[in-house]
């Protein structure tokens, strides 16, 4: 799992390219999604969701995913669990002051963010609102659709 994930962050701008025609196939299907039902959608579309990011990211389903602000290194990975930058305790070769053979979660995400085009460094740079520990296990994904919609309705009133 380590080295996908930090494959991963190798090609951070690939995949957030990737995430962005996927988000955007999503997006299509809200109406669909919306008369079936979120709710009833939610466990398997995370199951999915899971395993997807999982395997690429070492993802731990927290339900408010990171990944495309954190150059694909999901900080939830961090043993401390920073979800907003480093501790301090990096140590001078990068690695965790916690796990001395693993990077910090927040070197990685660092650099995965230099090589996305476009917002990967300014998006970096926003501060992560707290978890919400009830929404664990939960689709990102689908939260991201219904947000989504929720902003296009307002553009259109």
């Amino acid at each position: 799992m380590y080295r996908i994930r930090r494959w991963a962050v190798r090609h951070a701008n690939g995949l957030a390219r990737c995430y962005q025609v996927f988000e955007n196939v999503l997006a299509m299907l809200h109406p669909l999604f919306k008369r079936v039902g979120y709710e009833r959608l939610d466990k398997p579309v995370a199951v999915v969701e899971k395993a997807v990011k999982g395997v690429l990211f070492d993802s731990q389903m927290c339900g408010l995913c990171t990944l495309s602000s954190t150059g694909m290194s999901c900080p939830m990975n961090c043993p401390k669990q920073m979800r907003n930058g480093p501790c301090g305790g990096v140590r001078a070769n990068g690695n965790c002051e916690l796990k001395a053979e693993m990077r910090c979660v927040w070197v990685e995400a660092w650099e995965g963010s230099q090589r996305i085009q476009d917002e990967g460094v300014e998006k970096i740079r926003l501060v992560q609102e707290p978890l919400d520990h009830r929404m664990k296990g939960s689709s990102a994904w689908l939260r991201a659709v219904r947000e989504r919609a929720g902003e296009q309705d307002i553009e259109i009133k």
